[in-house]
């Protein structure tokens, strides 16, 4: 695994260039990342571009040893281009468009835009292409961040009428599909459809899902549109993104198909901080991260990548500035990211970033060097940890022991149509994998269209559609089962299958779904050290109720090798149904603390630890 970084040479004097790129070096970095947000710099004016300075520092950085991952700057537009074109930015879901002045700001719908991205990406590759230091290109920057995969201009408006001209093509079949009967809502023509924002009440959930699709395809097309011009100027190079923590605005399954390395961005202590930990699990782990989060993702996109190829391409070194509050990682986590990046089979982390900047939005992030120049913390950290994975070499081949299958139509369907605060299928998805985890498990978040064999268990947390696919992998393995509520639950277009949930599993599980029920906050039932919480299914069917609750409510119904948590999968009910399900598996596994993960490899076993207590280890004589 390499180590890199990420610098931005048009943020400081040029005569600093060669001494930053020395200790990059002399630190341990190959890779250095560059130029995602230069666009104004490489094209000051309309068609005027400036490359003498960036041939310069690609050359200093090169002649330090450095192998380059040059981004195109389709994330920043710079400002003639929006005076251009005014309309190419994106309109936010109330109607207000979202203007000049930080990133992001372009519409992926607007072909005046996507041309322009085309031009630059061209130029660009046409430039460095053939550049014997530029060893990877990185596509934009964060696709759908500050929540840009939506748009809602006239552009999008156009576009998804022609998209859903050639997904349904006649109106009849999309007021059948869709349900429009319902409320009056039928279509007489596909340029008549609106965008399902701005509606009175709650936006018919097949059109918002719809949208969703919509949304994520144009973000797909988008970037593969920039893949094929690097290709073309540049063969032989690797391109990747950079995916976000905890996002599903887009299918990354599917944009992942035209990269050849699936990248994500490691922010453990800001994730921490701004998503729904527990307040007890923010005090306990606020400068380590949640002991899952940043394996998450390793798995997450590892699956989502061609090919298993996956990366850290922004790697937190220090206090960030965007999380409501930004403690600094404790000694020696840096090193731990790292190294458990290894354990998951990275390919490279490249830490965010190189000196912290002084100025504008970013100037509270920190970096691997201050501001001043002098070392950050991090940096010995990066040193030490470059020679510990020299010394490890290649871990080797993970066993597979678990598969956690997740779709990203999954979330969006469960964020349209929630039905209980905050029955989410991210969530579900991640507190089934916390739980496989505590038992000392490796775990493959996979497709629903992957392949399962040589797993001895196979959970499905939430899967509200499952494909053909799917259902016949299941029907064919031979391990033990796992299903979540709401699975099978809806069918392609959103409508409850006639055969009620879990629709085309009922015959695995042995049942079907007949009633659904969400709770307040302490409002489920209760069970031994254990509780039913949001959601709850009854079943019937020829089907053994195996873990009861108080009431006579049944938290898990068993099958066969297939067991259905009719409660929402977390907490020490999932832990319960996932033990016993890795047992009847015959997985070599037992409970692990609750701030140690163990990855297990062909050469090496990595256990990791989260505790934020000092411990003494004193050998025996």
């Amino acid at each position: 695994m390499r180590l890199g970084v990420c610098y931005y040479p048009e943020h400081w004097p040029e005569d600093c260039w060669a001494q930053d790129a020395a200790l990059m070096r002399a630190s341990g970095l190959t890779r250095v990342r560059i130029g995602e947000f230069a666009w104004s710099r490489i094209e000051p004016e309309p068609r005027r571009f400036e490359w003498d300075w960036l041939d310069r520092a690609i050359a200093v950085l090169a002649d330090a040893g450095l192998g380059i991952i040059l981004g195109t700057p389709t994330a920043t537009p710079p400002k003639w281009l929006v005076d251009r074109m005014p309309d190419m930015i994106a309109v936010d879901r109330d109607g207000k468009p979202r203007g000049f002045g930080s990133r992001r700001h372009y519409c992926f719908s607007h072909a005046g835009y996507r041309a322009e991205a085309a031009r630059i990406t061209t130029a660009l590759a046409q430039r460095y292409g053939e550049h014997p230091a530029v060893v990877c290109w990185q596509t934009d920057n964060e696709y759908g961040c500050h929540d840009t995969v939506q748009s809602f201009s006239a552009a999008a408006r156009d576009a998804f009428r022609l998209w859903l001209a050639e997904r349904y093509g006649t109106i009849a079949t999309l007021n059948a599909a869709w349900g429009n009967v319902f409320w009056s809502m039928e279509y007489r023509a596909f340029d008549k459809i609106e965008l399902p924002n701005l509606t009175v009440t709650e936006g018919n959930p097949a059109h918002w899902l719809a949208f969703r699709r919509f949304s994520s395809d144009q973000v797909v097309s988008f970037n593969r549109a920039q893949v094929d011009i690097l290709r073309r100027h540049s063969p032989g190079r690797d391109i990747t993104h950079n995916a976000m923590g905890f996002y599903t605005g887009f299918d990354h399954h599917d944009l992942a198909q035209d990269l050849d390395v699936l990248g994500w961005d490691s922010y453990p202590l800001g994730f921490l901080e701004q998503f729904r930990f527990t307040a007890q699990e923010k005090r306990d782990f606020a400068r380590q991260g949640h002991p899952d989060i940043a394996a998450f993702h390793h798995d997450l996109y590892r699956g989502c990548a061609k090919d298993g190829r996956w990366s850290v391409l922004e790697q937190q070194p220090g206090p960030v500035n965007w999380a409501r509050h930004n403690p600094a990682p404790l000694s020696g986590m840096v090193r731990l990211w790292t190294l458990e990046a290894l354990a998951h089979g990275a390919e490279l982390v490249s830490y965010f970033r190189w000196r912290q900047f002084p100025m504008a939005q970013e100037q509270m992030h920190a970096g691997l060097l201050r501001t001043d120049g002098k070392p950050a913390p991090a940096l010995a950290e990066v040193r030490t940890v470059a020679d510990e994975i020299a010394e490890i070499g290649d871990p080797g081949a993970a066993p597979k022991h678990a598969a956690l299958v997740f779709s990203y139509p999954s979330e969006w369907i469960t964020q349209i149509q929630p039905q209980g605060e905050g029955c989410s299928a991210l969530w579900a998805a991640f507190s089934c994998y916390t739980a496989l985890r505590r038992l000392g498990l490796n775990v493959n978040i996979v497709a629903p269209d992957a392949p399962l064999d040589d797993y001895a268990l196979v959970v499905v947390p939430c899967l509200p559609i499952v494909p053909d696919s799917l259902s016949a992998s299941l029907g064919a393995f031979t391990g033990q089962i796992v299903i979540g509520p709401r699975t099978g639950s809806r069918s392609d277009d959103f409508s409850i299958p006639d055969t009620l949930p879990p629709g085309p599993l009922a015959p695995l599980v042995g049942g079907k779904v007949v009633l659904s029920e969400t709770f307040a906050q302490g409002a489920g039932y209760s069970g031994d050290g254990w509780e039913i919480t949001r959601w709850h299914d009854r079943f019937e069917g020829d089907v053994q109720a195996e873990i009861i609750a108080d009431g006579g409510a049944v938290a898990c119904w068993k099958s066969g090798r297939t067991r259905y948590c009719s409660g929402w999968p977390e907490g020490a009910l999932i832990q319960e149904i996932v033990s016993r399900a890795a047992r009847d598996a015959q997985l070599e596994c037992a409970p692990l603390p609750a701030h140690i993960r163990r990855r297990t490899c062909a050469e090496h076993i990595f256990e990791f630890d989260y505790a934020s207590a000092e411990v003494r280890i004193t050998p025996n004589n």
